[in-house]
C-alpha cells in the first residue's frame, strides 16, 4: 500500500499499537535518544514525541521491528517482496515464442509503467508552508550521543543529478547542523552523490541538493537501498507502494522531490568552497565515526506541509531501528542477487551484530568443488556487498537464522588452514579496523561439506564431506570436565586471560572465546601459538580474542566487538597441522589495535554509551512522562568497556 503522508503512517502505527505518544517535553539534545535505545533494545513500539520545543512532533523507531518494517513497505511479510520481484523476473525473461505470449506481457508493461516516478505542475503538499527566513535550527534535530560533534539529520533522503545525463539519484547520508542555513554533506567516496559532486567539480558548476524528509515510509527505504548506479530510487519506491511516486519542482533549484514529503530542503553545494570538520557521530557499528572534512550544504529554502511530522532515528551498539532497515535489503535484493549473479544462492543472512558490512552468511546450493569461492568472488563484486568483510558461505541443510546451526556447520566443516580464504579490497570508510583508510582485508569461510577435491583428509577420516575431527568428544559432562580443567590451567598459567567461555564447545561446536589483556607486541599471535600448541586447546579449531573488558559469556557482545576490531587478512592466525592426520586451528584477534603494540597509525574510535547524567535524568523522568515500566539504560551494560578520552580511545 502507498501512504498519502507520514502522518497516515502514523496513524496506521496507533491503530496496530506500535505507537507510544509522548506529550511531556523532551529534550532533542541527548534525552530522546536514552529513552529510544531503551526501548529499541527492547522490543518497544515507535514513539511520537509530541513536544519537542518546535512546532514540530518528532516521529523515531518508526522500522524498529519486523512488524512495523512490513507495515512501512506495505506487505504481510518481507518475504513476500522478494518472490513477486523474482516472479517478475521470470516473466521478463521467459522466452516468448509467439505473438500470444507477447501480447500477454502488455499488461505486466503497463503495470511496470504506472510505477515510474512522474512530475506534476505546480507546487506539492510539501510546499504548504514556505518559511520566510530558511532556518533548520528550527527543526527538532536531535544531538543523539554524548561525543556528537553537534545535531544531526539522521533521515535525509538526499536528491542529487548527474549534470552529464540528468539521471537522479536518491541516497541518505547524515548532516550535521553547522547554522541556520549551513550543514555538512556526509557522502563517501563510493557513494553516488559523490560521484555528481565530482562531475559538477569538472564543470566548474555549484551543485544543486534537495533534501525530503518524511512522507511515505517507502521513501526512507528507498534512499537506503543498495540498487545499482542510474537506477532510480523513486521507481523501486514505486513498485513497493504500487504507486508511482508525484514528484514537483524545487522552488529554487530545478530538482524534484516528492510532493507529499513533509519537509524539503532545497540548496547547493559548492565544489570549490573550503570543507569542513564534521563529525565526530555515533554511528550504527556501535563506534563513533570520527571527524573528518566534507562538503558544506548551504540552505536556500526550507518548505513544509502544514501539519508536518519530523522522522528521526538513532544508531548505536545493536540491536537498533536501522537493523530493520538492513533486514528489508536482506529479504528485497535476495531475488535479484539470485536471479542475475549468483543462481545457487538459496538464502542470505545478515546478523544485526555484523552491522551489515561486517558479516554475511550466504546458504548455497553446492554441486562441484571450489563453489564458496566461486559466490565468494562474486558477491565481493556485486555494488555493496564490495564492503563485506566476513563472508560465511554454508550448504543448504543449514538453517542460517539459527546462529548455533551455522556454528555447528563451521566446526563440522572447516579445516582452518585451507577452508579459510584471504583477500583485501575496498571497505566501508566506518571500518575503523583497516590500517588504511576504506581498504583492508577480506575474509571468506568455506563451511559446505567437502568434496574429495577439496580435503586434505584421507578419505577414513570424511563421512559425506563433513570431518568429525576437531570436536570434543564424550559425554556433556565430560566435555563440562575439560571446560573446567582447561579454566584452571589457564588461570595459572595465563594471568593476562582474564576470561574464556567454552559453553560453545560443550554443544559440540569447536570455538573458543578468550578475554584477554594485551600488554605487549605480538601478544596475540604468541598466546594464540602457545595456548594451541601446549593445552588442550590442540583439539579446538577456532580461538576468537576480544579485549579483557568484553565479557567473553556474552556471545552477542563478542561478535559485535570482534566483526568490527578484526581486519580478517592481518589479524587472523593459522596454526597449521602437523600433518594430514591432525586438525588445524586459527585465532582471530578482535581486541583494539593501537600504535604501541600493532603498529596501528589511525586513530581509533570509542563505543558508543549514554552519559550519566542523562541516564539518571531519564531515569528521574520516566514516570512523569508516562513511559510504562521502567526499563534500565543498556549503556549501564557497556559503560565499563568505555575507553579513556571522548569520541578518540587514548588508554
Amino acid at each position: 500500500m502507498s501512504y498519502r503522508s507520514l502522518k497516515q503512517f502514523v496513524d496506521e502505527l496507533e491503530a496496530c499499537g506500535e505507537l507510544m505518544r509522548v506529550k511531556e517535553f523532551v529534550d532533542p539534545n541527548l534525552e530522546m535518544t536514552e529513552i529510544v535505545d531503551r526501548f529499541s533494545k527492547n522490543a518497544g513500539p515507535a514513539i511520537l514525541f509530541e513536544n519537542t520545543g518546535t512546532p514540530f512532533p518528532l516521529l523515531i523507531n518508526a522500522f524498529g521491528s519486523r512488524r512495523r518494517i512490513c507495515l512501512a513497505l506495505g506487505v504481510k511479510d518481507l518475504d513476500d517482496i522478494a518472490f513477486e520481484i523474482e516472479l517478475l523476473f521470470k516473466t521478463l525473461m521467459k522466452p516468448k515464442d509467439n505473438i500470444l505470449e507477447k501480447l500477454r506481457l502488455l499488461p505486466k508493461l503497463s503495470q511496470l509503467a504506472s510505477w515510474m516516478p512522474k512530475v506534476r505542475k505546480g507546487r506539492g503538499e510539501c510546499q504548504e508552508v514556505v518559511m520566510q527566513h530558511p532556518d533548520i535550527t528550527k527543526l527538532p534535530v536531535m544531538t543523539c550521543w554524548p561525543e556528537d560533534g553537534g545535531p544531526f539529520l539522521t533521515l535525509p533522503v538526499i536528491n542529487t543529478k548527474d549534470p552529464i545525463t540528468g539521471i537522479r539519484n536518491v541516497g541518505m547520508y547524515r548532516m550535521q547542523v553547522f547554522g541556520p542555513v549551513l550543514t555538512g554533506m556526509h557522502w563517501h567516496k563510493h557513494k553516488v552523490s559523490a560521484k555528481h559532486f565530482n562531475e559538477y567539480k569538472k564543470l566548474n558548476k555549484r551543485m544543486p541538493v534537495s533534501v525530503a524528509l518524511g512522507g511515505d515510509p517507502v521513501y526512507t527505504y528507498a534512499a537506503t537501498a543498495p540498487l545499482p548506479d542510474n537506477v532510480d530510487e523513486y521507481m523501486l519506491a514505486g513498485f513497493l507502494r504500487k504507486k508511482r511516486v508525484e514528484l514537483v519542482k524545487c522552488l529554487t533549484n530545478e530538482l524534484e522531490v516528492p510532493a507529499d514529503a513533509d519537509f524539503i530542503i532545497e540548496g547547493y553545494v559548492d565544489p570549490w568552497e573550503d570543507y569542513l570538520l564534521e563529525g565526530p557521530f555515533g554511528d550504527h557499528t556501535g563506534y563513533y565515526s570520527l571527524a573528518d572534512y566534507y562538503p558544506k550544504f548551504h540552505i536556500t529554502c526550507i518548505t513544509h506541509k502544514k501539519e508536518a511530522i519530523y522522522p528521526s532515528t538513532i544508531v548505536g551498539i545493536p540491536p537498533q531501528e536501522d537493523a530493520w532497515l538492513g533486514k528489508a535489503t536482506e529479504r528485497i535484493f535476495l531475488a535479484p542477487i539470485k536471479m542475475t549473479l549468483v543462481p545457487e544462492i538459496v538464502d542470505m543472512e545478515l546478523p544485526i551484530e555484523g552491522v551489515f558490512h561486517n558479516l554475511t552468511i550466504v546458504k548455497i546450493k553446492k554441486e562441484y568443488p571450489g563453489q564458496a569461492q566461486k559466490v565468494t568472488n562474486a558477491m565481493w563484486g556485486a555494488g555493496q556487498m564490495m564492503f563485506n568483510k566476513i563472508l560465511v558461505v554454508v550448504d543448504e541443510v543449514v538453517n542460517i537464522q539459527d546462529y548455533q546451526d551455522v556454528a555447528r556447520a563451521l566446526s563440522a566443516n572447516v579445516d582452518p588452514q585451507q577452508d579459510i580464504f584471504f583477500a583485501q579490497g575496498p571497505m566501508d570508510v566506518l571500518d575503523h579496523s583497516c590500517s588504511k583508510l576504506a581498504f583492508g582485508g577480506k575474509m571468506c569461510i568455506d563451511a559446505t561439506r567437502k568434496l574429495e577435491e577439496e580435503s586434505r583428509f584421507s578419505l577414513e577420516k570424511v563421512d559425506d564431506g563433513t570431518l568429525r575431527i576437531g570436536i570434543i568428544s564424550g559425554s556433556k559432562e565430560e566435555v563440562k570436565q575439560w571446560g573446567d580443567s582447561l579454566k584452571q590451567l589457564i588461570s595459572i598459567s595465563y594471568p593476562e586471560i582474564v576470561d574464556l567461555n567454552t559453553t560453545w564447545v560443550e554443544l559440540g561446536i569447536s570455538v573458543v572465546f578468550i578475554s584477554v589483556k594485551k600488554n605487549r607486541r605480538n601478544h596475540i599471535r604468541e598466546l594464540n601459538d602457545k595456548l594451541f600448541l601446549t593445552t588442550t586447546l590442540n583439539e579446538v579449531k577456532f580461538i576468537i580474542y576480544v579485549e579483557h573488558s568484553v565479557d567473553a559469556n556474552d556471545t552477542a557482545d563478542v561478535i559485535w566487538r570482534w566483526s568490527n576490531n578484526l581486519d580478517p587478512r592481518r589479524d587472523s592466525y593459522v596454526v597449521a597441522a602437523p600433518d594430514n592426520e591432525n586438525i588445524s586451528h586459527i585465532g582471530f584477534d578482535g581486541t583494539r589495535k593501537t600504535k604501541e603494540y600493532d603498529d596501528f597509525d589511525r586513530e581509533w574510535p570509542n563505543i558508543i554509551c549514554m552519559n550519566e547524567a542523562t541516564i539518571k535524568t531519564i531515569d528521574e523522568k520516566w514516570s512523569s512522562l508516562n513511559l510504562g515500566p521502567f526499563l534500565p539504560s543498556p549503556s549501564l551494560k557497556h559503560r565499563n568497556q568505555l575507553y579513556k578520552g571522548g569520541a578518540v580511545a587514548i588508554d
